[in-house]
């Protein structure tokens, strides 16, 4: 695991995800206008914490743990959240 995934893992560990997967996409999207050099990253989390809150809140909440490490370390992060009931029914 690369010191960038294991920051994030950190990061979304109040979380208490029951799933998190984490990939560094960076490879991917080197040398795109715009990006100052931070890492592009994809994260599946599943949590309770997620129960009753709209998509948008459960983004907010994610960034909320991560908002310091944008743009500079992070410079991208897609989001896949769910509950654990929602987890069959969200693509990997």
């Amino acid at each position: 695991m690369n010191a960038l995934v294991a920051a994030l893992e950190a990061r979304l560990a109040p979380l208490s995800p029951t799933v998190l997967t984490i990939s560094d996409d960076s490879a991917l999207h080197a040398g795109h206008a715009g990006n100052t050099g931070g890492g592009h990253l994809s994260a599946k989390i599943v949590s309770n914490v997620f129960s009753g809150l709209s998509t948008v809140a459960r983004h907010r909440a994610v960034y909320a743990l991560v908002a310091d490490l944008m743009p500079h370390t992070i410079h991208a992060l897609s989001l896949t959240v769910a509950t654990p009931d929602e987890e069959a029914l969200v693509k990997t």
